[in-house]
C-alpha cells in the first residue's frame, strides 16, 4: 500500500463493505488482565492470535471484489508505488535508443526502455507547491525523470526514462472522438462503432451517453449498478490511450515486444492504478490474442509520489532546472514525433468553463454549437456547485442539445436514480415501478446527451493523490503539527485551480494554421489524419486500438460455496464435465 494514502486523506470515502474478505484492520490486542478467575469456558478450540498483521490486498482482490464502495479504492493497493518504479530502473541495463531514433543499440543485452506520461492536474500541483509556472513544474518533471540531475544520477545502472510525453495530447484525441460518439447517438441512437470485437463492447453507448474516464466512477459502476453499464463511453481515457499509442508503435518501429517497454504515468489520483490493472487496457486486446497481456499502463504513481521518488533519490526537487532538457532522441515515427511533441500547445487549459479534468463536456459543447450557425450555450447550476446543466440554443430559442456535470458520488448517486429502468408492474395493466417513470406534465425538452461524470468533488486536480495543503513540503510543518480547516483546503484547491488554468503560450507558431475545422484550438481533422495514420503503421484496427469494453463484476462475498459446488470446480479443473 502507498505509504502517503490513509481514510483519513480521501475526501468523499464512503467505507469498505461490511463483507470484505480481506480486512484492511486489525482489532486491538486484548489486554492479559481480563480473564475472570469464576468464567468457566466449554470452548477447547485454540484462540486465534490477537496481534495480527494487517491483511495485503492486491490489485486483483479489488477488480474481483464488489464488497467495497470508496471513491479512492486504492487505499486497498499494495503495489504501484514510488518504489517499484525504482527497483525497476534498477533491475537491469536499460535499452539504449540510437541518437536518430530509428532503433536500438543493445537490442541483445536484454533490459528495458523507460517511458512517462505526465498528467496536467499534476503539474498544476507541482506548480502551486514551489510556486512556479506550469510550464516550469513540466520541465522539472522532465528533469527529474530523464536529466542527469535527476533520479538516474543516484540510479545502479543510470536509467531514466527516453521520453516524458503529456497526457493532454491523448485527450484531445479523445475529446475529438467523444464528440464523434455523441453527434452518432444522436443521429442514429447509438455510438460510433467501436471495433472491439465480443463482450460489451460491441454495444454501443446508448443516451445519455456518461463520461468514463474516472476509474473510480467506473469501478463504482461495475460492481453495484451494472444498469449504466450501457450507457457509459466506450473511449479509453487518456491515461490508457497514451500507454496504446506509446507500446503499439515502439515495439512496432523497435522492433521489441510489449513487455520490453515499460510505461509509467503520474496521475493526481490513486483510483488510476486500479484502471491500469484493468484486463481490458493490454496488448491482448488490440493484438487479438485473447490471452492475458502486457499492460499499456505497467505502473502509476501520484503526484506526492513523485515528491517521494526524488525523496528516496535524495534530489532536491526544489532546485531541478526549470528549463527543457538540452536534447531529446527523436520518437520512432516523425508524424507521431510531431503529434507527441508539438511546438506549441493545440488546446490550452485557460478556459475555467472546461473544468479542471479534461474539459470533455466543454468540447463537445462547443463542437456542438459549431455545427449550428447562431446557436449559445447555456448554463444553469444544479443543486450544488459541482451538479451543472448546460443546453445548445438554436437563434431561434429551441434547445437542441442538453448536457450536465456530475461530480461527487453524492451527486452521483442522484444521477444513477435517474437512469435506473423502470420495473414491470406484476399487476395488469399497471404503471411501471422505479426512477425512470416519466413526470407528469409537458416536457420541458430532450433528455440529457452527455453527462461528465468524476468522482471528485470539484474534478481532478482536488484527487486523492494530489499534494495536499498540510504536507510538509507545502505547510513547513509536520503533518500531525498542522491540521486546517475547510477553508484553508478550499483555498489551496484554488491556488491549483489558478495554476492549472494559467499554462502559457509557447513562442513558437501554431502548427495547425492550415487547417480550418479548429474548435477550442483542436483541429478534428488533424486529429483524425493522426490516429489513421497511426493505425496504419501499427497495422492494427484503429476501434481495437481506442475503445474499449465495461463489464458487470459480482462477487462471491459473503456467499457460502457448498460441496456440490466445490466436486464440480474440482471436476472441472481436472479436465472432467456434468
Amino acid at each position: 500500500m502507498s505509504a502517503i494514502l490513509s481514510v483519513d486523506t480521501l475526501n468523499d470515502f464512503i467505507s469498505p463493505g461490511v463483507a470484505c474478505i480481506k480486512p484492511i484492520e486489525t482489532l486491538p490486542a486484548k489486554p492479559q488482565n481480563e480473564s475472570n478467575e469464576y468464567e468457566v469456558s466449554f470452548n477447547t478450540e485454540a484462540l486465534p492470535p490477537s496481534d495480527l498483521s494487517p491483511a495485503q490486498i492486491s490489485l486483483t482482490d479489488c477488480l474481483a471484489c464488489s464488497g467495497c464502495v470508496t471513491s479512492a479504492e486504492a487505499v486497498l493497493i499494495s503495489l504501484q508505488s514510488h518504489e517499484e518504479v525504482l527497483s525497476e530502473l534498477d533491475s537491469g541495463p536499460g535499452l539504449r535508443v540510437r541518437r536518430d531514433g530509428a532503433g536500438v543499440e543493445n537490442l541483445d543485452d536484454g533490459g528495458k526502455i523507460y517511458v512517462a506520461s505526465v498528467s496536467p492536474q499534476t503539474r498544476a500541483s507541482i506548480a502551486a507547491t514551489f510556486k512556479v509556472t506550469e510550464r516550469e513544474a513540466g520541465y522539472m518533471i522532465e528533469q527529474l525523470l530523464s536529466g542527469s540531475r535527476g533520479i538516474k544520477g543516484r540510479a545502479v545502472y543510470r536509467n531514466g526514462f527516453q521520453w516524458v510525453v503529456d497526457t493532454n495530447i491523448a485527450r484531445e484525441a479523445c475529446l475529438v472522438l467523444g464528440a464523434d460518439e455523441v453527434m452518432h447517438s444522436m443521429l442514429t441512437g447509438e455510438g460510433a462503432p467501436d471495433g472491439v470485437g465480443g463482450g460489451s463492447a460491441t454495444k454501443q453507448p446508448k443516451k445519455s451517453i456518461l463520461s468514463s474516464s474516472c476509474p473510480g466512477w467506473i469501478c463504482y459502476a461495475e460492481k453495484t449498478h451494472p444498469h449504466i453499464l450501457p450507457h457509459l463511453s466506450r473511449l479509453k481515457s487518456p491515461q490508457a490511450l497514451m500507454g496504446t499509442l506509446l507500446k503499439t508503435t515502439l515495439s512496432r518501429k523497435l522492433g521489441i515486444s510489449p513487455d520490453r517497454i515499460w510505461h509509467v504515468a503520474i496521475m493526481p489520483c490513486f483510483d488510476k492504478k486500479l484502471e491500469a490493472s484493468r484486463e481490458e487496457l493490454t496488448d491482448a486486446v488490440w493484438e487479438g490474442t485473447g490471452t492475458r497481456g502486457i499492460r499499456d499502463v505497467d505502473s502509476v504513481i501520484t503526484s506526492k509520489e513523485l515528491l517521494m521518488l526524488a525523496d528516496s533519490r535524495r534530489v532536491d526537487f526544489a532546485k531541478l532546472p526549470r528549463t527543457p532538457l538540452q536534447s531529446r532522441i527523436p520518437f520512432p515515427e516523425p508524424k507521431l514525433d510531431a503529434f507527441l511533441f508539438p511546438t506549441t500547445k493545440r488546446r490550452k487549459n485557460n478556459v475555467q468553463a472546461s473544468g479542471t479534468s479534461g474539459g470533455n463536456l466543454y468540447y463537445i459543447l462547443q463542437y456542438f454549437a459549431s455545427q449550428h450557425e447562431g446557436a449559445s450555450v447555456q448554463t444553469a447550476r444544479g443543486r450544488n456547485a459541482d451538479v451543472l446543466e448546460y443546453s445548445v440554443t438554436s437563434s431561434e430559442g429551441e434547445v437542441l442539445f442538453k448536457a450536465a456535470r456530475y461530480y461527487g458520488f453524492r451527486n452521483i448517486q442522484n444521477l444513477v436514480r435517474r437512469l435506473k429502468p423502470a420495473r414491470a408492474s406484476r399487476m395488469p395493466g399497471g404503471k411501471s415501478i422505479g426512477s425512470a417513470r416519466k413526470p407528469a406534465g409537458k416536457a420541458t425538452g430532450p433528455e440529457y446527451s452527455y453527462v461528465e461524470v468524476m468522482a471528485c468533488p470539484g474534478g481532478c486536480t482536488n484527487g486523492g493523490g494530489q499534494i495536499k495543503v498540510d504536507d510538509p513540503i507545502v505547510s513547513g510543518a509536520e503533518a500531525s503539527e498542522i491540521k486546517p480547516g475547510p477553508q484553508e483546503q478550499k483555498d489551496w484547491l484554488a491556488q491549483v485551480d489558478e495554476a492549472y488554468f494559467s499554462g502559457e503560450e509557447s513562442a513558437d507558431g501554431n502548427t495547425l494554421e492550415d487547417r480550418n475545422d479548429l474548435v477550442d484550438g483542436i483541429s478534428p481533422s488533424y486529429i483524425k489524419d493522426t490516429l489513421a495514420h497511426w493505425a496504419a503503421t501499427t497495422g492494427l484496427d484503429l476501434g481495437r486500438l481506442v475503445y474499449t469494453s465495461y463489464r458487470e463484476v459480482v462477487s462471491d462475498v459473503g456467499k457460502k460455496v457448498g460441496d456440490a459446488e466445490r466436486v464440480i470446480e474440482i471436476a472441472g479443473k481436472m479436465g472432467g464435465g456434468w
